[in-house]
């Protein structure tokens, strides 16, 4: 079991983590700019997170899961937002 100041730590880490997301999302939901993103990139980073993810449930974190679910959903919805807008283009 993972000590519970652990699971602390990373929750925090996490917390941060998601947060760097939503100026690039902002940009692209509010702004409708999507200039300078990479899909390939950012496809790469959703399977690192699904890894991540499973990772974390296999361990039994429940602060890594959780903060991948929200890094995820994060990175599909500037994914989703960058089609939509490339496709109205």
């Amino acid at each position: 079991m993972i000590p519970f100041w652990v699971e602390v730590i990373g929750v925090f880490a996490g917390f941060l983590g998601v947060i760097a997301w939503v100026p690039q999302i902002k940009r692209v939901w509010s702004e409708k700019k999507h200039d300078g993103i990479s899909l390939p990139t950012f496809t790469l980073v959703s399977i690192s997170l699904i890894l991540w993810l499973i990772y974390g449930i296999i361990i039994g974190s429940v602060a890594m899961t959780l903060a991948n679910i929200a890094a995820l959903s994060c990175i599909i919805t500037i994914i989703v937002g960058v089609l939509k807008l490339r496709r109205e283009e």
